[in-house]
Parts: C-alpha cells; sequence; structure tokens
C-alpha cells in the first residue's frame, strides 16, 4: 500500500484537474452524440462518419497526441455487412408436417457466411447450453457429431450456488451467445438456433429482434474459414412450434440443459433456413488519442480509459421512431472518456504513463472494435498498465456506492480501493452478475491479451433516493429503453452521477499512471497467462 499512497501525494497536487470535470461537458457532448442528425451511429453509416470526425476533433482540441494509423486519430478496421431481408424464411419439418416461423415476430438472425444467398437444411439436435467447459467437468457436445448438423440451444449457462461451479450467479462467458455461436462453429453445425426466454437471455424478445433484424457488421472470413449458414434465435412461443412434434415443452428441455449429466439429442425434426441478405464492405474505424507521460522510460507504458462510440442506427420503427440514438448506451461512456482526456491533458505535471484515449465500433455487434485494437495496440498489451473502460450511464444522478466488477482480480484493486475511500463510495460487487456484464463490453477483449482491464459502473444506491430504487430504474431502462429508439437524451437528465464517475475513473487512472508497480491479473485468474506471455 505504500505505493499506492505515495502515488496519491501527487494526485493530492492534481485534484484540481479531476474535479474540473464537468458533468455540463460531458451533458454536451451526450447531447450531440446521441441526436438524431447522428442517426443512431450505425457501423459503417453517415452517422458513424459525424460521429467519429466529432470523437476525433474533441481529441485533437484537448491536445491529445493522434493514436491510430498513420499518425491520424483512426485505426481502420475492414469488416463485411451482412443485412438479411425481410424474405429471410425458417422451417420445421417433422413427421410430414412443417412449421412456417413469421420473421421477425416469431425469429430473427443471420447468416456468418457472408453471401447473398444462404441456404441449409438440417437435422436438428438438442444441444443444452452448448458449453464445452473442461474445467466444469461440463461438455455438451460430448460424444456428439453435429457436422452438417443444426444445433438448437438456450442462452446461460447450468445454474449453481457454488462459485468454483460456473462462478455461481455470476455469468460467465460460457453463457454468451457470441460463445453459443462460437462453439457451434468451431463443432461444424450447419447452423445454430437459440430459443429466446427473458430469464436466459436477461432481457426481452424486442432486444433481440432490434439487435438481430438489421445489418450485422461481422469480420471478414479469411480464405477456407468456416461460418455458419445460420445463426439466430426464436421466441419462446415459436419454440414451442417447433417442438411440437416431439412431446417436449421448452421448460422441459431448460430444465434437461440445467441438470449434470445432460446428454445432447436428436429433437426429431429437421430445420431448414433461406436467407437472402444485402452484403457490403464496411471499413470502420476506432478514434484514438494519447497524452505522453512524463517520465522518459515510463511513457513508453499507457493506461486506456475506453468507451464504444457505435449503437444500432436506424432500424425497425417502434412508435413511429426508427433511429436507435444510444443516448445511454454509450454517447454517455464517451463523453466521459472526452472529458477525462481533456482534464488529463491539461495537468500540468503529466503522470509518469502516458494515457491512451480510446472510442472503439462495433460493441454491439460481438465488442468487434475492442478485440481489433486489442490485437493491434497503439502500446503493448504488456506495456498496457490498466483499462478503465466506461459503457452506459444513467441520468438520475450521484450514488454512495460504485460498481467495478473485475477489478478485484487485478493487483491495481488497492489503487480503486484508496479512489473510492475519497470519494466516500461503497464498492459493491455486481449486483446482476447473472447478466455477464463482464463478458459484455470492451475491456473483455483487452483482458483477453493480458491487460488488467475492468468498467466502472455508477453504483445502485442514488443519494436521497429510497432503498430499491436502483433496482427499480435499471429494471424500468432494460425493459422499456434498452436497445430501442427511447434511449433518447433529455434535457432533464441529472448528470451528476457521470460526472462522479468520470472522476473516480480519472483518479484510478492518475494513481496507476504513476504507479512504479505493472498491474497484473491475480494468481490463479483466467487471464494471468495471457499477461505473463505478453510481458515476456
Amino acid at each position: 500500500m505504500r505505493v499506492v499512497l505515495t502515488a496519491l501525494l501527487f494526485c493530492g497536487l492534481a485534484a484540481a484537474q479531476y474535479q474540473e470535470i464537468s458533468g455540463a461537458r460531458i451533458r454536451a457532448h451526450t447531447k450531440f452524440l446521441s441526436s438524431d442528425q447522428l442517426e443512431g451511429r450505425g457501423v459503417g453509416s453517415r452517422g458513424e462518419k459525424i460521429a467519429t470526425e466529432y470523437l476525433a476533433a474533441q481529441l485533437e482540441l484537448t491536445g491529445a497526441k493522434p493514436a491510430g494509423d498513420g499518425g491520424s486519430y483512426y485505426q481502420k478496421i475492414a469488416l463485411v455487412g451482412v443485412e438479411p431481408q425481410p424474405s429471410t424464411r425458417l422451417s420445421a419439418t417433422a413427421k410430414g408436417q412443417t412449421a412456417d416461423l413469421r420473421w421477425l415476430t416469431e425469429f430473427v438472425g443471420n447468416t456468418m457466411r457472408q453471401q447473398t444467398q444462404t441456404s441449409f437444411d438440417g437435422e436438428a439436435i438438442f444441444m443444452g447450453h452448448g458449453i464445452t467447459a473442461p474445467e466444469f467437468d461440463w461438455d455438451d457436445y460430448r460424444g456428439v457429431d453435429v457436422k452438417g448438423k443444426v444445433v438448437v440451444l438456450f442462452t446461460n449457462e447450468p445454474p449453481s450456488e457454488d462459485p468454483k461451479f460456473f462462478g455461481a450467479r455470476a455469468l460467465t462467458y460460457y453463457g454468451r451467445w457470441t460463445y453459443k455461436l462460437e462453439q457451434a462453429a468451431r463443432k461444424g453445425a450447419q447452423a445454430c438456433v437459440i430459443i429466446h426466454t427473458t430469464p436466459t437471455a436477461g432481457y426481452g424478445w424486442d432486444v433481440v429482434r432490434g439487435s438481430w433484424g438489421k445489418e450485422s457488421p461481422q469480420v471478414k472470413l479469411a480464405a477456407g474459414e468456416y461460418g455458419l449458414a445460420f445463426a439466430g434465435w426464436v421466441t419462446r412461443e415459436a419454440g414451442e412450434k417447433l417442438l411440437a412434434s416431439t412431446g417436449k415443452s421448452v421448460d422441459e428441455l431448460l430444465k434437461a440443459a440445467d441438470t449434470r449429466g445432460f446428454t445432447p439429442f436428436p429433437l426429431g425434426i429437421s430445420i431448414r433456413g433461406n436467407i437472402p441478405a444485402k452484403v457490403r464492405a464496411i471499413e470502420t474505424v476506432n478514434v484514438a488519442g494519447i497524452v505522453e507521460g512524463g517520465d522518459p522510460a515510463m511513457k513508453k507504458e499507457a493506461v486506456v480509459f475506453s468507451a464504444h462510440w457505435d449503437h444500432l442506427g436506424i432500424g425497425e420503427a417502434v412508435n413511429g421512431d426508427k433511429i436507435y440514438n444510444g443516448a445511454v448506451d454509450n454517447a454517455t461512456g464517451c463523453a466521459m472518456v472526452l472529458d477525462i482526456a481533456r482534464a488529463w491533458a491539461s495537468l500540468r505535471q503529466k503522470p509518469k504513463r502516458s494515457a491512451i484515449f480510446l472510442l472503439v465500433t462495433a460493441e454491439e455487434s460481438g465488442l468487434l472494435g475492442s478485440e481489433y485494437y486489442g490485437q493491434h495496440p497503439f502500446i503493448p498489451a504488456g506495456k498496457t498498465a490498466l483499462n478503465i473502460n466506461f459503457d452506459a450511464f444513467y441520468p438520475f444522478g450521484r450514488t454512495t456506492d460504485v460498481g467495478a466488477p473485475g477489478a478485484e482480480r487485478t493487483t491495481a484493486y488497492p489503487i480503486v480501493q484508496e479512489a473510492a475511500r475519497r470519494f466516500g463510495l461503497e464498492i459493491k460487487p455486481d449486483p446482476r452478475p447473472e447478466q455477464g456484464s463482464y463478458y459484455r463490453s470492451d475491456h473483455f477483449s483487452l483482458a483477453k491479451v493480458g491487460i488488467p482491464a475492468f468498467s466502472v459502473h455508477g453504483g445502485n444506491s442514488f443519494a436521497g433516493k429510497p432503498a430499491g430504487y436502483g433496482d427499480k430504474i435499471f429494471k424500468e431502462y432494460n425493459a422499456k429503453n434498452y436497445h430501442q429508439p427511447s434511449d433518447q437524451y433529455s434535457g432533464d437528465w441529472d448528470v451528476s452521477g457521470m460526472e462522479q464517475m468520470a472522476q473516480f475513473g480519472f483518479l484510478i487512472g492518475l494513481n496507476t499512471a504513476n504507479w512504479d508497480q505493472m498491474p497484473a491479473w491475480k494468481p490463479g485468474d483466467e487471464f494471468l497467462p495471457a499477461r505473463q506471455k505478453s510481458r515476456q
């Protein structure tokens, strides 16, 4: 702790700087980035160009130097945009009877083969949760060859109260839909159909429909690389329709999937699909700037502040509104990083390490922008001390607690604790671990390459509000606004909580940038081997 307190002596001199982080400036950035003019900041859209030029211009105004390609603020990324058409078809056949599902109403999905016309027809195999986790002695694919088959499964993972078994209530990466699709492709499946339930997914069908019924940016397939012919979701009701001939219900399948010793089995149906799609090349960008550190040797190392700039663009109209503005998710995080950059660049005495301010693309498509940065960092992963990520902040004021899930897994945790003490905040565990938030935001991409990384979250106990208020507003936002056109900026927003969390994150970064030690993952952590490799 002595090292941390030494760093804090410098922090005391810079206290005026983090106190200058302004809710008014955060409000202004958020208002512009979520305005209709930016058309929902869709990847590869007109809105992207406006948003990324704005972000780059704001970084330049702070005095941050370019940290992109060729001396620019932009890191270019080549993606492929695949847009399924309304004529997409999905059906199930059993005992001579065929059930057709309705696009958007009963199913959504896309082809991962990046072709304008894709069809498939295969035997359906129920795969439970579709997980292969040898460390938990769990393998839903054990003894079954699914090559050319259609795997049907649920998101999430087997329920547990044991922290040593799938993290107890906390959702691990095995529970994420991205893992399900990756594993199905690795096993050679032809297609993957996820049966949606709100408890297993963590959000309602409207979220799935809004996210999957439109263009999907994808990493371009390499020559010979395998992609699923179809990856998609069906509603619970459509799942019952698919299972009608099997004598089993959705609840019965879920119960089987949750049971240790689960064995996959054929459903006795074939699932057929036809996916016409518009396919286009997309050149998108991460936006990045750097403020160099003050120590001649340590300035070659860095702390990274990050947020994703993208949202869902223009999609299906809801109550006449087709612009998915993404004000909370994630104009707020971008605004906070911009004002942190301004405050950092204005420090008279620069911290020892450099600071990188990273605004990434395609988070909503599976963390594609941050994953690319992790593989192509401006400063190598082994010399990146910490990543502090900002993603989705509510406009309901200050809290008396704070969340930083994953920080406790790093050796930098005493710095986080000290920052919380200075702000009078109680660090509380993730109030919704079943949402799997650690594996759903951009810090995860940097953790995978070894960088100690976590997101700062606004707390759940709002100052001056009754107990339970935080849970109430989260449920309301998740049900009504998450990934919906209604996620819009309003002039009556209370941004003081965003100011508070930006200052908190600034202080963590400042102390880390002056720490004589290089942060790491604690012994036994899943990311420690990657950290050790990056430091070689």
